[in-house]
Parts: structure tokens; C-alpha cells; sequence
């Protein structure tokens, strides 16, 4: 576990904790680590949700699939942020597929260990479960991100509705996001092909650039 301490300081789960008692945590919590090949399915919809997950390589993303088939890409999980702790915490299955978009490490928490002091009455709980609280706090702001964007009316709208929440976060008009085009449609809830012709019309109208994953806004529109 010691090769990951680095990640796991980075982790808003661990704030304040030092790497001693982290380390005797891992063990107190029932850490364990696997590994997951592109596309596997680390969380299924339906499926028991006793477990956090915290991402020591590689991304994740949380996505959501109606009836008819259709994808919704909820968010983007990037090495030493945690998923799966809302559902964790509150007790009930998961309502969403949890899957790794490339080859990647995952540090598994088994929840009922981590909100419960154990018999050894281990200062960090009292850390651990404050964390997690705020854990879930952020995770509803990213959340509220998500519907800012998709409540919008138009593809172009809702397009630049998400590079400018993503610009302010970077504090820069220029830089890079965690989805493919393809991503991109599903997590903003539009046709592909929508996307990319007013992708197109606002680079014609000057107002932005964009390659692949990668976005720079020139101006307001």
C-alpha cells in the first residue's frame, strides 16, 4: 500500500491524515486494490452499493442508461478522486454503471468499516467520516455542474454553458476535457452530429478553437 501513499494524500477522503495513520486506515477499512481492463464494468446498476472506490491510475466515468439504450455520461473520475459515495452512503444500489475508460487501479472501501468506529477506537474515524461528508458535498456540486449545462435549451447553448463552467474552474480560456466527442454528446445529452456542426459553426464564427479534447474560448458569444 505504501507505493500509493503519494495518490492517497491527494484524496479529499484522507485530508489531514497522516501517512502513519493511513496507513494503518487502509488496513482498519478493508482496502483492497484491483485492476480493471478498458471498458470493465467496476459498478453495475442494481448492484449492492457497500463499497468506495478511489482511483490510484487511469480515469472512470459514471454513466447512466434509459430503457431505450441511451448513454448519459454523469462525470469523469481522474486518479486519487473517489466514486460511489453517495450511493454508499445512502444505503441503496447503485443506479448507475461505474466503468474504467482505460486500463486502470482502484482502491476499494468497504463503507460499513469506514462510517463505523471499530472496536479499536482509531483517532482518524472521526477525520475519515468528516471527509467523507464533504466528499459527498462535492460530489453534488459537480453534479449541479451536469444539470447547469444540460438544462440549457440548444446543442450551442449547453456546449458553452459547459467550456465556460470548465474555463472558471481552470481559471483559463484554454485547456483540455476528460471526454471524446463522442463522450462529450453523451454527457451533454445531444446527437453527435449536432455537436460537431456547432462545434464547427463557432470555430467559423471566431469563437472558439478546439482539436479533439482540447478547447479555447476567444471570446463571449
Amino acid at each position: 500500500m505504501k507505493k500509493y501513499s503519494e495518490i492517497l494524500k491527494k484524496c479529499i477522503l484522507f485530508k489531514d491524515i497522516d501517512e502513519d495513520s493511513l496507513i494503518s486506515m487502509l488496513s482498519c477499512i478493508n482496502a483492497r486494490i484491483r485492476e480493471y481492463n478498458k471498458n470493465e464494468l467496476i459498478f453495475t446498476e442494481g448492484s449492492s452499493a457497500d463499497k468506495i472506490g478511489i482511483v490510484l491510475s487511469g480515469t472512470v466515468q459514471v454513466e447512466r442508461v434509459d430503457y431505450y439504450g441511451n448513454r448519459s455520461i454523469l462525470t469523469s473520475i481522474k486518479s486519487s478522486q473517489i466514486f460511489g459515495e453517495s450511493f454508499a452512503c445512502s444505503g441503496k444500489k447503485f443506479l448507475v454503471d461505474i466503468i474504467a475508460t482505460e486500463r486502470c487501479e482502484v482502491m476499494l472501501i468497504d463503507i460499513h468499516r469506514a462510517i463505523h468506529t471499530c472496536s479499536n477506537a482509531c483517532d482518524f474515524h472521526n477525520k475519515l467520516i468528516f471527509n467523507l461528508l464533504k466528499a459527498v458535498a462535492n460530489k453534488n456540486l459537480i453534479l449541479n455542474k451536469k444539470i447547469e449545462a444540460t438544462s440549457k435549451r440548444t446543442t450551442k447553448e449547453k456546449l458553452l454553458s459547459y467550456l465556460s463552467i470548465v474555463a472558471k474552474e481552470e481559471g483559463r480560456n484554454s485547456f483540455t476535457i476528460p471526454f471524446d466527442r463522442q463522450e462529450l454528446a453523451d454527457y451533454l445529452e445531444v446527437d453527435r452530429s449536432g455537436l460537431s456542426k456547432e462545434i464547427g459553426k463557432l470555430r467559423a464564427e471566431g469563437i472558439l478553437e478546439s482539436k479533439g479534447s482540447y478547447f479555447k474560448l476567444l471570446k463571449n458569444s
